[in-house]
């Protein structure tokens, strides 16, 4: 596990910190810097390396290629006071989804920080600053199934998935998604595609390893926050060192009795399951709205059969708790603090 420091200055130009409000005060980190957990080590290409021609070579005989693990950034505040963050991204996103919003307010990451709370950013295996592998990508979901080193266009597809709007650039009526062109030109920014096939239980290996070395820094299990794909990568990541489990809107949720399910059961690990609006009041025409009313459904199911076995886990359905307009990214819109509040509040019950 090797670590990089690097300036305050970087970091907080990475975190948005230019578009930041003026009035926020100045975050002090006491320790801040960049790892790298899990993955493996391919074999030598066949034949022997030549270290005279070394770069030139197309061949390659000899060398080697570390792979498959996952690149995480990390900020320790100078109050340390309660369980460390782990927060890690779904589909086409980066950890950078987490320390800011598309129109630059401060994300989740530096309001954990003001929490009194370590966090460490997840770019998974595949992805982002972890893109290296050993098979580059022709999945279906990031190339054209005929073009397999084209990318595949996905702005509208995803905008209409992720419940922003039915067609970018409109949003929903109530909406919390930040209005405006630059805004939107940002989110779009941030989506950065895979470099290899999605693995989940390689992936779920990888974060395991970040709890493990999160927990080596820190002296604490982490919250374990996932969002979207990334919570299916949850249900696979080990609890020995998880202290909670906060899943935003997730793929899916395991099924009673699963592996998974009496995984996090046994480890007594609580959980919140969230989920924004537009599902039961969503568009009934558009596939997608049969889709999260299904996922969160399952999630009910879950948490339902989790609690008779003596579990603590909770879904949260923004709406029906007086929080409405918010898409697949409450985290980046404009009321995202107020749900932020909501999960400390709940995790001082716990005292984490």
């Amino acid at each position: 596990m090797k670590k990089i420091l690097f300036s305050a200055a970087a970091v907080a130009l990475m975190a948005g910190f230019a578009f930041a409000s003026p009035k926020a005060k100045p975050l002090s980190i006491k320790k801040q810097g960049i790892f790298s957990s899990g993955g493996t080590v391919t074999e030598p290409v066949p034949g022997k390396y030549d270290e005279t021609t070394n770069w030139l070579s197309k061949t390659r005989e000899g060398n080697t290629a570390h792979v498959d693990h996952a690149n995480v950034l990390y900020q320790i505040p100078a109050k340390e006071k309660a369980s460390p963050v782990v927060f890690l991204h779904g589909y086409g996103q980066s950890r950078m989804g987490w320390m800011t919003t598309p129109d630059g307010r401060e994300g989740w990451s530096d309001i954990a920080l003001r929490n009194g709370r370590a966090v460490f950013l997840v770019d998974q295996p595949r992805r982002g600053e972890a893109g290296s592998t050993s098979v580059m990508t022709s999945g279906f979901i990031d190339t054209f199934a005929d073009r397999t080193n084209e990318y595949l266009p996905g702005d509208q597809s995803w905008y209409t998935h992720f419940r922003i709007g039915r067609v970018a650039p409109g949003r929903y009526d109530g909406s919390q998604f930040p209005e405006g062109d630059e805004a939107q030109n940002q989110f779009f920014r941030q989506m950065t595609p895979n470099t290899g096939a999605y693995d989940e239980k390689l992936f779920g290996e990888a974060l395991s390893e970040v709890l493990s070395d999160s927990a080596k820094i820190t002296g604490k299990k982490a919250v374990y926050v996932t969002h979207s794909q990334g919570g299916r990568v949850g249900w696979q990541t080990d609890a020995q060192n998880m202290a909670a489990l906060i899943a935003v809107e997730p793929g899916g949720t395991p099924a009673a009795g699963s592996a998974e399910y009496k995984k996090f059961l046994e480890a007594k690990i609580p959980m919140v399951v969230i989920f924004g609006d537009y599902i039961d009041n969503g568009p009934s025409d558009i596939h997608s709205t049969a889709f999260w009313k299904n996922v969160r459904d399952q999630a009910l199911d879950f948490a339902e059969h989790y609690r008779a076995d003596g579990g603590d886990a909770e879904v949260w359905d923004l709406p029906k708790m007086g929080i409405t307009g918010n898409s697949h990214f409450m985290f980046q819109e404009k009321n995202n603090r107020q749900i932020a509040g909501l999960i400390e509040n709940w995790l001082k019950a716990r005292k984490l």
